[in-house]
């Protein structure tokens, strides 16, 4: 069912009860750069515009890059001898490393400490690791809990596929005036992160909803999809089309209290970045300016 837009009337404190609710809908999925996970957001987005979502399949060439195997989870922990879970990823899907292949096993803790990520500057936070590209398992979990470990033969389960699959993303296309069109693109492979990057999740929505009620002179193309591998599948799959991009922005890390960072294109005098200084000059707000870097 297509949700009715906010009210045109609404105040940014009614936006952001909006976008905020969203977010807590999607914080609990599990995504990465394939699977299921990525499927349930992009349908959770289509509930506010038409989506048009597309699949690539796993051995897929893109340029010099290889679509993957397609990653899905059901459930994975790590239980003492008591039978006691210390690990349990029904608890935070971060406990995890992404992409993680299936294991069924008892080790000792020794063992088992090999396949173990902390942060031990942040003794309170669950880290979050990936291992798209090169198979291997792991869990994550808080310093001061990996410390509290005693030895022992420890049970590991990771209920996990990686089969052949494809790779998910979705875009919605706002025509305007003119056929040039500003690419507007957020990934969507993070699990439960709300700053990176369930915030660009929520802000390109709205944004989207928000640019359907206006007059536009050039059309936009909103684009959600897995970072690295999902832009670089969208742009070889739409190698015609490239020609009509005028200019580009990727919406990221916008949920922070901090101050409004834009980082330039690589040329750094596009008409984009003249614009976006020239807005940040009169927000009233602080803001900084960084250089170009492919990151």
């Amino acid at each position: 069912m297509r949700l009715k837009p906010f009210a045109e009337s609404a105040d940014a404190n009614a936006i952001g009860n909006e976008m905020h609710r969203l977010i807590v809908e999607l914080y609990p999925i599990c995504r990465s750069i394939t699977g299921n996970g990525v499927r349930e957001t992009l349908r959770l987005i289509g509930r506010y515009f038409p989506l048009d979502v597309r699949e690539v399949p796993t051995g897929t060439a893109v340029f010099d890059w290889t679509i993957p195997r397609e990653w899905n989870i059901r459930d994975a922990y790590v239980k003492n001898w008591h039978g006691e879970k210390v690990i349990d990823f029904r608890r935070s899907n971060l406990h995890v490393v992404s992409y993680s292949a299936p294991v069924r096993a008892r080790m000792p803790l020794e063992e088992l400490k090999g396949h173990l990520f902390s942060l031990p500057e942040r003794p309170d936070w669950i880290p979050y690791r990936t291992s798209y590209y090169n198979e291997s398992w792991g869990f994550c979990m808080a310093h001061h809990e990996l410390a509290r470990l005693k030895p022992g033969e420890y049970e590991v389960c990771i209920d996990s596929t990686l089969e052949p699959g494809h790779l998910t993303y979705g875009e919605h296309f706002i025509r305007g005036q003119r056929e040039e069109e500003i690419l507007i693109s957020t990934h969507v492979c993070h699990p439960s992160l709300a700053n990176d990057n369930l915030s660009g999740i929520a802000l390109a929505t709205f944004l989207a909803v928000t640019l359907e009620k206006l007059q536009r002179y050039y059309s936009y193309r909103f684009l959600f999809l897995p970072g690295t591998i999902g832009s670089i599948a969208w742009l070889f799959c739409n190698r015609d089309r490239l020609a009509k991009i005028k200019h580009g922005l990727v919406l990221v890390d916008v949920g922070d209290q901090g101050i409004f960072t834009y980082k330039k294109s690589r040329r750094g005098d596009a008409e984009i970045d003249r614009a976006a200084l020239h807005v940040l000059k009169h927000c009233g707000k602080g803001y900084r300016i960084k250089e170009f870097e492919p990151y």
